[in-house]
């Protein structure tokens, strides 16, 4: 995801959800790129239920917005990064930039980062793949989490983190993998966050990777404005559809909507350091 998509989505906004009875969170989304007045996105949210969300940077100006952000809403925290995609733009100021904001104690992350092999062509791997490790690097020096972009990357993400040495909290953000995937990112003690895309007719592998993932390694997000749940696929997406893909989840799992929004609250406390 760059800065410049924005424009696709279309559409008005998908009708409120019926609240929870247990509140959620939103682990990633991108308020800097919804058309929405901030206090509007997140009274929308807090409506239904969703009472924090993870505001996530893809370059210098959108990660210190993030970080400005949190530091000035109790209901927002940020993760800042150079996204893969960018990543063969990014100077040595940005990665001073980058470094200095994961100080700030409502940055909770350092993402999103990782690798992107369908949209960046392969010229371009070398420069996300040491992006990535710099990310890491950086996670590991101040202690937080890493959010992970994988898009058809998989092996070559697990790669990297084995040879750099996990921190000791790994997010992928938007799982896009199948079942083995998740076995495989489980038992190296990864947590893998779903989005609304699991909703969406040919994703039967997110599903079944849905299914093997426990709730102690599970966080439900948005992506939004990006990757809107059926049936309003394609229009802007944003924190307050966080139930629908709950509720999803619970179905799939055969759980009640309460139980995992429980459950994924108590991942994210975990995964972010918050109480």
């Amino acid at each position: 995801m760059a800065r410049d998509f924005d424009a696709g989505r279309k559409g008005e906004p998908p009708p409120a959800p019926d609240p929870l009875s247990t509140p959620a969170l939103d682990s990633h989304c991108h308020l800097d790129l919804m058309q929405t007045e901030i206090d509007a996105v997140m009274s929308a949210a807090k409506a239904v239920g969703i009472e924090r969300v993870v505001q996530i940077g893809i370059d210098v100006a959108s990660s210190r917005w993030s970080a400005d952000l949190a530091a000035a809403r109790d209901d927002v925290w940020a993760a800042v990064a150079i996204h893969p995609n960018e990543a063969p733009h990014a100077d040595e100021a940005a990665w001073t930039a980058i470094a200095e904001l994961a100080e700030q104690p409502r940055v909770v992350a350092l993402g999103e980062t990782g690798l992107d092999h369908y949209r960046t062509e392969d010229d371009g791997w070398h420069a996300q793949e040491t992006s990535f490790r710099r990310h890491i690097g950086i996670a590991k020096d101040v202690g937080k989490a890493v959010v992970i972009h994988d898009r058809e990357a998989h092996d070559d993400v697990l790669r990297v983190l084995e040879s750099e040495g996990a921190p000791d909290t790994v997010v992928f953000h938007c799982f896009s993998g199948d079942a083995d995937f998740a076995k495989r990112c489980i038992d190296q003690g990864h947590t893998l966050s779903f989005a609304g895309n699991i909703t969406f007719k040919n994703a039967q592998d997110l599903r079944d990777a849905v299914l093997v993932t426990p709730l102690d390694q599970m966080l439900v997000e948005t992506d939004g404005p990006f990757l809107t749940p059926m049936p309003y696929r394609g229009r802007p997406n944003s924190p307050y559809l966080v139930p629908i893909t709950v509720r999803a989840i619970a179905e799939l799992k055969g759980l009640s909507e309460d139980e995992v929004a429980a459950g994924v609250t108590a991942t994210a406390a975990r995964v972010f350091g918050w109480s």
